[in-house]
């Protein structure tokens, strides 16, 4: 469940869908411990869903790094900072 902005340095509480932005992101959850059919094995998936708020979202997106999800740079928001 979402409660709080995705950036660890923001406090930012989750409210109203129309505030910020939500990502879907699909996340890897690991390998099943007995399949039934072990050469069907597939890792896991699952759908986690994070939030960043409104000033937050203007300045980054997110990312998946090594299997976290991680905040980045908004590539807009790099591009006009360097055009400067």
């Amino acid at each position: 469940m979402v409660s709080k902005c995705a950036n660890p340095q923001c406090g930012a509480a989750f409210l109203y869908l129309h505030q910020g932005k939500l990502f879907r992101i699909e996340t890897d959850a690991g390998w099943p411990q007995d399949p039934p059919d072990p050469s069907a094995r597939k890792p896991i998936r699952r759908l986690e869903y994070f939030w960043l708020c409104d000033d937050c979202a203007a300045q980054m997106t997110l990312a998946r790094k090594d299997g976290a999800v991680v905040t980045a740079p908004n590539v807009a928001t790099r591009s006009a900072a360097t055009a400067s």
